[in-house]
């Protein structure tokens, strides 16, 4: 292991001394050409990942084509994207590091000829992965995000394709669960929206290379561990519109050298398009060299799918929690020990853990005249996540009020109404209501007009979508649907109050994006 590591160390860290000499020996050819008489150079400029850019420029090289001066540009991907979308000079050819990346720009083909890959791993610090069994297994993705300690971080998918990979990996590995939506939140609640500090965070298999081959003393080396369903990295070539008939020329040649491997050679921390093992002489044994099978890159549907649902999952929220406190929520519920509203105060208790730090939440208890001729009174005002943690001993003294109706609709549209005017941009505001049956106060507002109102406060440029959840038996599927439906929200049943629970962290799951 030392063997390998010293001289894959030594070879890295000659990578840059290397790319520096290319690109002398590009101008010195120009010069050269210059010098010729009747010859007027084509200047062909290639923008290419950092990561593929010195075996592109030494591709280049090798072709020694009369009167073509190649100037190949390592640029991030995100960058080009941004500037093919507006007046900047546009490059002949272009290669990202994803086809990602060819989505975003504009005035190029949506999709191009693969001429390498990597794959997306997680990479995770070495003590992390011995202390869950490797070397002496695999490791796969569920293990190590199970695994005691681990400090999980993300990369910003917006402008990283190793996060988009990551969350279309992720949303797989919960598809086998009873709730998908809500293992799918809790997965991703995991993951920090940065690597810094990160023991597991999500990249490409040759940024594992680099890092462990350019270790200095105290740092940490990585281990990869893959996953089938990670689209990797493909490094499409596209020929951007514009070339005179010379430059096309000389970027179709450059396009057939790296179509037939001239990027993925003995010396390259890339495989073949296909994912096939890797070819360096000698590999790095934390990562595997045998070939890897990754998953295709989704339509762009999916993948602004997945992007939401981390925006979503990621955003601060705040949050109006409304509890049913009618006498019917004194109920027992078989088989616990408990009544409705201590389950249904648990599982509220509980999902505090499913916000973010910097959310903010308020509770709320209603039935009929709980305050005054209000049916709702404050539990805990409105205060970020971590006071609320602090103060449950007040959530939990909470108790059914014996002969109390269900003084649902007024509550629901006061609340809404505090809501609606309390609402902040940038975060997802919320209103959730759990009750256990219909309206049954006399002397409240209708139904229709209950509806007509929350019609009225809807707004598309200050949402607040309202959570509707039925807790037993009594409860009405109907009524919360109707309810729900202006604010466009989403009504959720547990019939069997007991799983109050999972119905609460699916409902969230779902409204944040994840179903």
């Amino acid at each position: 292991m030392g063997r390998h590591a010293t001289t894959r160390t030594r070879r890295r860290i000659l990578l840059p001394l290397l790319a520096i000499a290319l690109g002398a020996a590009t101008w010195v050819a120009v010069a050269m050409v210059r010098s010729e008489p009747g010859c007027e150079p084509a200047r062909v400029v290639v923008a290419a990942s950092p990561d593929i850019a010195p075996a592109v420029t030494e591709a280049a090289r090798a072709l020694d084509l009369a009167c073509v001066a190649f100037d190949v540009q390592a640029r991030e991907s995100h960058q080009v994207a941004a500037e093919l979308s507006g007046t900047a000079p546009r490059p002949q050819a272009w290669i990202p590091s994803s086809t990602l990346y060819l989505r975003k720009a504009g005035g190029v083909p949506a999709s191009g000829p693969s001429i390498a890959s990597s794959p997306v791993v997680l990479a995770v610090a070495e003590p992390v992965a011995r202390a869950l069994g490797w070397p002496r297994k695999s490791l796969t993705w569920p293990e190590v995000l199970a695994g005691a300690g681990v400090v999980a971080g993300m990369p910003d998918p917006v402008h990283d394709p190793a996060g988009v990979s990551a969350l279309l990996a992720l949303r797989e590995v919960t598809k086998g669960v009873s709730d998908p939506a809500a293992a799918y939140v809790a997965l991703l609640r995991k993951f920090s929206a940065t690597t810094s500090g990160a023991t597991v965070f999500p990249t490409a298999e040759n940024a594992v290379l680099r890092h462990n081959s350019g270790l200095l003393e105290g740092e940490t080396a990585l281990v990869a561990v893959y996953s089938p369903d990670a689209p990797a990295l493909d490094y499409p070539f596209v020929e951007v519109a514009g070339a005179t008939p010379q430059q096309g020329k000389a970027v179709a040649e450059l396009k057939r050298t790296l179509l037939y491997g001239a990027a993925t050679g003995p010396r390259s921390d890339l495989r073949a398009p296909g994912g096939q093992a890797l070819r360096l002489t000698e590999t790095d044994q934390r990562v595997e060299a045998q070939g890897q099978r990754s998953a295709e890159i989704p339509a762009a549907e999916e993948v602004a799918k997945a992007l939401s649902h981390w925006a979503a999952v990621n955003a601060s929220a705040r949050v109006q929690v409304l509890i049913d406190v009618s006498g019917s929520m004194s109920a027992p519920v078989p088989g616990t020990g408990k009544s409705r509203l201590r389950i249904t105060l648990e599982a509220a208790e509980n999902a505090l853990h499913l916000f973010r730090s910097a959310s903010q939440v308020r509770f709320l208890a209603f039935a009929t005249k709980v305050d005054g001729d209000r049916d709702y009174r404050e539990i805990l005002p409105m205060a970020p996540v971590a006071r609320q943690l602090a103060a449950v001993d007040r959530l939990r003294a909470v108790r059914a009020v014996p002969d109390g109706q269900t003084g649902l609709y007024d509550s629901v549209l006061d609340v809404y109404r505090l809501a609606h005017g309390e609402w902040e941009r940038g975060k997802l505001n919320l209103v959730i209501v759990m009750t256990d049956g219909r309206d049954t106060d006399p002397g409240g507002i209708s139904r229709e007009n209950l509806v007509a109102e929350l019609g009225k406060l809807s707004d598309r440029d200050r949402p607040v979508p309202l959570i509707a959840i039925g807790i037993g038996p009594e409860a009405d599927e109907t009524e919360l649907r109707q309810l729900v439906a202006p604010a466009g929200g989403q009504a959720f049943l547990s019939r069997d109050p007991a799983k109050i629970g999972e119905v609460f962290y699916g409902a969230l799951g779902r409204i944040a994006g994840a179903g």
